[in-house]
């Protein structure tokens, strides 16, 4: 099996507490990292005990990548992956793809035109909790994903944060979606709360953010034929039929796991070996529901 030389750009905590634990401990791959911050470079590559170290994106480049992993901040994203794509290097973006539409549909165009692979990191399509969601009865899907105290821009929120409920709720619904509802509450510039609800021949699906919730939480629920699962927090499954029957974790399954991440970096690997990768429109079909979101807050301040 040849060697993969795999670059990982940025290194803050989603890539050092998720991805690099699953990078590193598989066979056949070469790790190259890169950040901004020459200090975090120098730490977290010791602490992996990895020798391939840049400090600039250029210096990683020259490295002649097979593929790279971007969790960079979400505004860097279209030049870093841009960069990518016109070297022919097969990116993995942590999502979003970028922080509006326009940006997106640039690096997904870019990905076709440059015959390139294109992955966003939407890792709960990969949650085993969450896949296994699709062999049950959604009539009605409720997923509520709140923030303590953490009011903020409303492009922000949607594309960094709700962007996951968005994609969940796509992910799980079972059939074409025909109509879209959003209700937002803004105040002084801040997105508060967020209401998504698309609905289609037969099914309601209902996506929440509150982000003065007092707590910081994920409550997924779907109903129809007289049963309701429950999955909190990704890792907690509760089936109501009749009775209640809790399935907790297994206490030696990794949080990389239970998230989906591990199952998509491995995705991602393998068809960076093979060449075949899933179409991009899918994840964009999704930042163009964020961006219609994010429309909906246009003149909502009050």
């Amino acid at each position: 099996m040849k060697t993969l030389k795999i670059g990982v750009i940025g290194l803050g905590d989603i890539a050092q507490k998720a991805y690099l634990p699953v990078l590193s401990a598989q066979p056949g791959i070469e790790l190259h990292l890169h950040t901004r911050s020459v200090a975090t470079l120098h730490r977290v590559a010791a602490s992996y005990r990895l020798r391939h170290r840049h400090g600039s994106l250029d210096d990683l480049l020259a490295e002649d990548l097979d593929a790279a992993l971007v969790h960079a901040p979400t505004g860097l994203h279209r030049p870093i992956t841009e960069r990518l794509l016109q070297a022919g290097v097969p990116a993995y973006v942590d999502k979003p793809l970028a922080a509006g539409l326009d940006d997106a549909a640039h690096l997904a165009d870019l990905a076709a035109r440059t015959g390139t692979g294109l992955m966003v990191g939407f890792n709960r399509r990969h949650a085993p909790d969450y896949r296994a969601l699709l062999d049950h009865p959604r009539d009605l899907i409720v997923l509520q994903k709140n923030r303590a105290a953490l009011p903020a821009e409303p492009r922000t929120v949607v594309f960094d944060d709700f962007i996951h409920v968005v994609d969940t709720l796509r992910f799980l619904v079972p059939g074409p979606i025909e109509h879209t509802d959003v209700r937002t509450r803004v105040r002084d510039g801040a997105l508060h709360h967020v209401v998504l609800q698309l609905s289609g021949d037969g099914f309601t699906a209902i996506g929440v953010m509150n982000r003065s919730s007092g707590s910081t939480e994920e409550t997924l629920e779907v109903m129809g034929r007289d049963a309701k699962r429950e999955v909190l927090n990704l890792s907690d499954v509760i089936d109501h039929r009749g009775g209640t029957t809790l399935h907790r974790r297994g206490d030696w399954i990794s949080v990389a796991r239970q998230r989906g991440i591990e199952q998509i970096t491995l995705g991602f690997l393998e068809a960076v070996r093979t060449g075949e990768f899933p179409p991009v429109t899918d994840a964009l079909e999704t930042h163009r529901l964020c961006e219609e979101i994010v429309r909906t807050t246009v003149g909502a301040d009050r």
